[in-house]
């Protein structure tokens, strides 16, 4: 499994007013879209989401996103190192996506850019 790169997830309360700061920070403009009731910000390694505090309960169990050449290829050898796959793969307005709880507990988003 070729791993591409990862971002940390951050809950904001307003999007509006956190995006200017990770843009100058990132050196790079952010990337807005929805997921759900949760808007969502890619900035350079940065991950912001803003939504329903019962939805941001859940993304914040999320350690980080790890961005990886073929969802497909990392659900087959997390599967065979001992974690569990709780979600997907399922297609996102991103590319494809699964959630997986690593041996230690710990759970990770896997992405690819695939369609």
């Amino acid at each position: 499994m070729e791993i591409l790169g990862a971002s940390l997830r951050i809950c904001v309360d307003d999007l509006d007013t956190t995006i200017p700061f990770y843009e100058r920070l990132a050196g790079g403009r952010a990337q807005r879209f929805a997921r759900g009731a949760v808007e969502v910000a890619a900035v350079g390694s940065f991950l912001l989401m803003s939504g329903p505090e019962e939805e941001l309960e859940i993304l914040r169990k999320v350690t980080a996103t790890i961005a990886v050449k073929d969802v497909d290829e990392a659900h087959r050898l997390l599967t065979e190192l001992g974690a569990r796959i709780v979600a997907g793969p399922v297609p996102t307005p991103a590319g494809r996506n699964l959630l997986a709880v690593h041996p230690d507990g710990a759970v990770f988003e896997y992405v690819d850019q695939r369609g």
